[in-house]
């Protein structure tokens, strides 16, 4: 039996690193934000996003794993240890979604969308890509001075529809968290994309 992958060194202040780069990620929508990480988890969860399970996960919020993720038992052993996550083959049933291969991710309506009373119980997607580059998004709304542009590879070919879908349900809707190696971007469902108006 493969030993377990080790999680944070220092579970305080790497716990604490990792949410003050997402958080700021969240509050600039579209920015791309450092995070640095020593974890080696098991392939495919990649050192950043298992960073960012490990500061936003608990024991009481359900995760759902895409099948690249779901294909790897390690995985599922990692996030159970270290987080004490339940994890669930229902992706409406999970307040966080970890994704290994973005192009392949299932429609937004896949995903809890809130409660009119609840908003905030919804599914925030954490997605792993191989990189930001060019801007072929331009981001407008709340903690976004003007605009800014924003690029991710890969992401589905209809994910600029799907935004601007996930914005007209707001404040129901997704967050979405990006990552990146050494990094991390925050895609909130109050953004917007320019051309909406």
């Amino acid at each position: 039996m493969p030993a377990l992958a080790l999680g944070f060194a220092d579970p305080v202040r790497d716990s604490q690193a990792a949410f003050k780069a997402l958080m700021w990620a969240m509050a600039q929508p579209g920015d791309v934000v450092p995070l640095d990480t020593r974890l080696a988890p098991p392939a495919p969860l990649t050192p950043e996003m298992a960073a960012s399970a490990l500061a936003l996960i608990d024991y009481e919020t359900p995760v759902w794993l895409d099948p690249a993720l779901a294909a790897a038992p390690e995985t599922a052993d990692f996030l159970r240890f270290h987080t004490g996550a339940p994890l669930t083959g229902d992706p409406a049933a999970a307040r966080f979604a970890l994704v290994a291969d973005p192009a392949a991710l299932p429609a937004f309506d896949s995903f809890a969308q809130g409660e009119p009373d609840y908003p905030d119980r919804s599914t925030t997607l954490i997605l792993a890509v191989e990189r930001f580059d060019a801007a072929p998004l331009v981001l407008e709304g709340p903690g976004i001075k003007g605009w800014r542009g924003f690029g991710a590879h890969p992401l589905p070919a209809d994910f600029a529809a799907r935004l601007a879908a996930n914005r007209a349900l707001f404040p129901l809707g997704l967050d979405l968290i990006l990552t990146a190696p050494g990094a991390v971007a925050a895609l909130p469902r109050s953004v917007r994309l320019q051309d909406e108006g």
